[in-house]
């Protein structure tokens, strides 16, 4: 008989292949043993296939409890399993080891011939174990073949593995967040931090809740499903600073720090701490088995009423409060580090990659006894979250962190997967910055860190799944596998094993024509300024042609038109390559969707800058009157792209705010916080239009209707 097998043994910390690809055994007795292309995420740490097992789709029915008391949640591609009381008559058998010799989550999942062994260095490591069977047995479904005969050995190289849920700007229809768990959890996250500012409904401090926030009740119930998916669900609060969702009230005008502005507390007044406290403890009880809080204390200077303490101490005083408070209530308090390093003059070699040793030490040598000097003020409870979204490998990243660990004070790293990125985010959603402050966070033996998705200018929450699942890879496996392998893997377990191929990859092709859309109708970056300006028309929107001069605007703008005809054309592409991966896609095709409407919007505004070019350059009444008819059919088109756009997006997404909602001041212009509605999406588009009635007049309409 005819038999070829292939082995293939990824040894710990070695790298993996793409996939990992069985052979057809050929000359079976029974029936034919089809191999599957199996590509988990993330990818485990040993992984050691010896051929193919008799085990498919339509014969795994049963499990086993060796554990006698508690189950780990099954997932929808396990949740036909039916318990079995005889292991002899089980396909899965399910155990708990607390001696295997693995890090905390682990868990050893083995296939052989007549059965699936999972066991669980503890609970989370059964959980987990289930999750790689899942993934297994979805790529097996799917292409019809056999799991693989295989053993398993995994674990996570960093502890703590979170993401960041800002909802400051908007809530999503409360069922997408309950699938945004099972999908955290199948990739092995296994925190949640929730920005959750007012769209909590406040009970103690009722003013500050959004008309449309989430009830405690409601907030308790999507917590405790992400705990029994081993994922700790805690609260962010802003405090101190962050606090216009507060401020912004007349309620609570006497406790800024500055009565001019919504930002910052005063942190000498005891009422701010009252409020802080009441919001505090409504936070904790809609996240009944969270183990931190959250307390931010970021981006603010405070003088105290101009009290001539140090912002440094006030910081202190506040912090010192907000920790107490958090120790009370059984949480671990973290806490945003830049303000003290700021103040002490050692925060900029963090962002500053090009530094030397030399350089970097000069300046803490200049500098670090202006903290040393507090050194017994910072909270020995609280852990100082190190942010850096861009340039974490920088010697001045690594040495602020060192410094809190050598004075024996907590600190874990926070990367992003977004940050100001408008529509959708950019770098490969940041992949290599997180790879690295994953790596140098499990080199140096930091417990976790934090993967940052801001809302600030709130692209659609399906399109940060890029920088997700990157996280995930690093956070558990650590630098494995190539970014190519890790985007294949990331298309195969999101969409199908068809679409793994590296010829379906477009999403890095997408972020050149959505960075040209952003300002391609203005006059340079100042898309999010736009709702600033006393005259946006004269001060934001690009000049229109003098019809007086014909050619001079195409002149004047000849660089950004050759652009405009590129990523035309490069949107074109993308347009055909999502429509086969749309009738490919097996699973998440709603994703392809709204990647869908971010293509088809940024290849629409190019599109008016061609249109006046054509009416720039018309030589004859009727070329002239021709080019005016488009560019009005072209402002009737975006009426109807813009419905659907935003019907895509409203299938899970909140688009408008309660007509009572209050904006704030919007210090750091945020997009997603300048309007009511959805036009804060829209606005150059919408101005573009404005402009184009008032500059050309009745010309534009006069000439169409002829």
């Amino acid at each position: 008989m005819k038999k070829s097998v292939l082995r293939v043994f990824c040894l710990l910390k070695r790298t993996c292949p793409l996939a990992i690809a069985l052979v057809l055994l050929l000359g079976c007795t029974t029936k034919t043993k089809v191999a599957g292309n199996f590509n988990l995420l993330p990818v485990p740490q040993q992984f050691e296939i010896t051929g193919i097992s008799d085990f498919d789709c339509s014969n795994v029915h049963s499990y086993f409890n060796a554990t006698k008391s508690w189950l780990p949640v099954f997932d929808n591609q396990l949740k036909h399993l039916t318990e079995a009381n005889d292991i002899n008559k089980s396909h899965v058998v399910l155990n708990l080891n607390l001696a295997l010799d693995l890090n905390p989550e682990g868990y050893t999942l083995d296939i052989t011939e007549d059965k699936i062994t999972i066991t669980g260095k503890d609970k989370a490591g059964l959980f987990y174990g289930l999750m790689s069977l899942s993934q297994l047995m979805e790529d097996a479904c799917e292409q019809n073949a056999n799991l693989p005969l295989t053993t398993i050995t995994d674990f996570p190289e960093l502890r703590y593995r979170a993401v960041h849920l800002d909802v400051k700007h908007h809530l999503e229809k409360t069922e997408y967040y309950y699938k945004l768990i099972d999908k955290l959890a199948r990739y092995k996250v296994n925190g949640i931090i929730t920005e959750m500012e007012d769209k909590l409904k406040f009970k103690r401090q009722p003013i500050i809740a959004s008309a449309d926030a989430l009830s405690i009740a409601e907030w308790k119930g999507i917590s405790e499903y992400a705990t029994a998916r081993n994922i700790d669900f805690s609260p962010l609060i802003q405090g101190l600073g962050h606090a216009s969702f507060i401020l912004k009230h007349p309620e609570y005008y006497a406790l800024r720090d500055n009565v001019e502005s919504d930002w910052a507390f005063n942190p000498l007044d005891p009422k701010t701490y009252e409020v802080q406290f009441d919001l505090y403890l409504d936070a904790i009880e809609a996240t009944p088995n969270g183990k931190y809080l959250h307390v931010g204390g970021d981006e603010v200077h405070t003088t105290g009423k101009d009290s001539g303490i140090s912002s440094l101490e006030l910081q202190l005083i506040w912090l010192s409060k907000v920790s107490k408070f958090a120790e009370k209530h059984n949480r671990i308090p973290i806490f945003w580090d830049d303000m003290p390093l700021k103040q002490a003059d050692v925060y900029d070699p963090m962002f500053r990659p090009e530094m030397s040793n030399k350089e970097v030490d000069s300046v803490w040598v200049e500098n670090e006894h202006k903290l040393t000097a507090f050194l017994d003020r910072f909270p020995k409870n609280c852990i100082y979250m190190r942010w850096n979204y861009s340039s974490p490998e920088a010697i001045g990243n690594t040495k602020a962190m060192e410094w809190f660990s050598s004075n024996g004070l907590h600190v874990m790293g926070a990367t992003a997967g977004q940050t100001r990125w408008v529509l959708m985010p950019q770098e490969e959603g940041n992949m290599e910055a997180i790879k690295t402050f994953a790596i140098n966070s499990i080199n140096t033996g930091t417990n976790g860190l934090l993967l940052t998705l801001w809302d600030d200018d709130s692209p659609h929450f399906e399109l940060y799944m890029r920088g997700i699942i990157a996280f995930s890879e690093y956070t558990w496996s650590g630098n494995k596998r190539s970014k190519a392998d890790i985007k294949s893997a990331y298309r195969q377990r999101e969409f199908s094993n068809k679409l793994a191929d590296s010829s379906y990859a477009f999403i890095g092709e997408l972020e050149k024509p959505v960075a040209f859309w952003k300002n391609v109708l203005l006059k340079g970056n100042k898309r999010n300024y736009l709702s600033t300006m006393e005259d946006p028309l004269v001060e934001g929107v690009i000049d229109f042609p003098d019809p007086k001069n014909r050619g001079a605007w195409s002149k004047k703008h000849k660089d950004r038109l050759a652009d405009t005809e590129k990523f035309i054309a490069s949107s074109d592409s993308i347009a055909k390559k999502i429509v086969i991966m749309k009738s490919k896609a097996v699973r998440n095709t709603y994703t392809l969707d709204v990647y869908e409407q971010v293509n088809t919007m940024a290849g629409f505004a190019p599109k008016l800058l061609l249109a006046l070019k054509a009416y720039d350059n018309s030589d004859t009444p009727k070329a002239k009157s021709e080019a005016l008819k488009y560019l009005n059919k072209l402002q009737e088109t975006f009426a109807v792209l813009r419905e659907e756009f935003e019907s895509v997006y409203a299938k899970t997404r909140i688009l408008e705010k309660p007509e009572n909602y209050k904006l704030d001041q919007d210090h750091h212009v945020h997009l997603a916080n300048q309007s009511l509605n959805f036009d804060w999406q829209f606005k150059a588009e919408m101005l573009f239009f404005e402009k184009l009635e008032k500059e050309l007049g009745e010309a534009v309409y006069l000439e169409s209707a002829e």
